[in-house]
């Protein structure tokens, strides 16, 4: 005990003795493990806020949308706007093997709701009570749609988040009555707050059912009867996402008369393909971003390796002097190992510690743009510190062993 105490006493003394030194090394490690953990929760960051976006939505979500029909394949001159239909929406519940479950969707925009509190703007959307086993919408209070409120097309309606405070303020909104262009809906049920800020519009819609919807307020304009806005559907499994939505198109393309084969005759939105797509970036960013943090961390391994073999070189006529004095080979190596652990580590604590102030710094981000704050990964923490370790503990024990082998008078002779 008594030995590594001066051992340690030792390395302290050398260190202070060598201040500027020092700090070089100590700075070379501290900047090349923080710079890589920051770029690589930078990325991290980037893609939890990708999936966040999404999740939103729901999972494995796809949209088809109506769309234009050219009356000869490739020709969007002679192109038509068709509607979807809720025929289309049965035949693809019914015909699809591929696609787990549908929903049609009926939207507008028109409908004024006025509470006893206040009135409010929004969008009203017809809906079975499937969708929300489609699409995200967890309850906060009351309940969802059910297969009663459908068939016996009941007044009842599902409230979002926003305008629940917009109609409700401060008040119990579930039991209480609402106006939708003069006829009377009960509140069943509200919606949780969806997403971050105020750029999600799930948060601004009011749910009834669909034959309600239907009923009530219908798509306007010529060739509307019996249209629906869009059709929601999932796929059996992820890695079906193709085959459900070629199934779903072929059947569009029958029920309207145009060929299938014609991909612009479809207006769709593929949640998995784009969350894919997406996920390919970040790969690729993740790997430029590890890159440039590997670059940083060689740098700072090579300046490291650099001073300590300086460092070990130049204090050669120290080890003879010790070893003149009594010290053995493996006293002289058990203190550079020693100081090279030391340095190391405490170097990259400093380094990971202000990476994580800076991260933490830049938390006020949440939620902007799908980005995420930066997060820490401890494995990439864990090899970039020890990396750095082995790197400056190698570059110190070779040196000094190289110079513990001679004899102490060489060693004193050294320069």
């Amino acid at each position: 005990m008594r030995i590594l105490i001066d051992i340690f006493a030792q390395i302290f003394r050398t260190l202070w003795a060598h201040k500027l030194r020092s700090f070089l090394t100590m700075f070379g490690i501290a900047w090349g493990v923080g710079s890589l953990l920051l770029l690589v929760g930078l990325g991290e960051g980037f893609r939890s806020g990708n999936k966040r976006e999404l999740a939103q939505y729901g999972k494995d979500i796809m949209f088809l949308y109506p769309g234009r029909a050219p009356a000869f394949r490739g020709s969007m001159n002679s192109a038509r706007n068709y509607f979807l239909t809720y025929q289309d929406y049965q035949d693809i519940r019914r015909e699809c093997p591929h696609i787990r479950q549908a929903a049609p969707v009926l939207v507008s925009s028109d409908v004024h709701a006025v509470s006893e509190f206040a009135s409010a703007n929004g969008e009203i959307t017809g809906v079975e009570p499937q969708y929300s086993e489609i699409r995200y919408l967890p309850l906060k209070q009351g309940r969802w749609l059910n297969d009663f409120d459908e068939t016996q097309r009941r007044n009842v309606i599902v409230l979002g988040d926003e305008l629940v405070k917009n109609l409700f303020p401060g008040r119990p909104a579930v039991g209480a009555s609402i106006i939708l262009n003069d006829i009377i809906f009960e509140v069943i049920g509200t919606v949780q707050r969806v997403g971050h800020g105020d750029d999600n519009s799930t948060n601004m819609r009011g749910y009834i059912p669909f034959r309600v919807m239907a009923t009530l307020f219908p798509l306007k304009g010529e060739n509307h009867e019996n249209s629906i806005s869009f059709i929601n559907y999932q796929p059996r499994v992820t890695a079906e996402h193709l085959l459900a939505r070629a199934e779903a198109e072929k059947i569009v393309a029958r029920n309207h008369g145009f060929d299938y084969h014609d991909k612009d005759a479809f207006e769709g939105w593929d949640t998995i393909q784009n969350s894919q797509a997406i996920g390919s970036i970040f790969d690729a960013m993740n790997m430029f971003l590890g890159a440039v943090g590997m670059v940083t961390l060689a740098l700072g391994a090579i300046g490291v390796i650099n001073i300590m073999l300086v460092t070990v070189t130049e204090r050669t006529r120290e080890i003879g002097l010790r070893m003149a004095l009594g010290a053995t080979r493996r006293a002289i190596l058990i203190q550079f190992f020693l100081e090279g652990i030391m340095i190391t580590l405490f170097s990259g604590m400093i380094g990971m510690g202000l990476a994580t102030a800076l991260m933490a710094a830049m938390s006020n981000i949440q939620g902007q743009g799908g980005f995420d704050p930066p997060k820490l990964v401890p494995m990439t923490a864990v090899l970039a510190i020890g990396s750095l370790a082995l790197a400056g503990v190698a570059a110190g024990l070779y040196p000094a062993r190289k110079a513990a082998m001679l004899q102490p008078v060489e060693a004193l002779r050294q320069e």
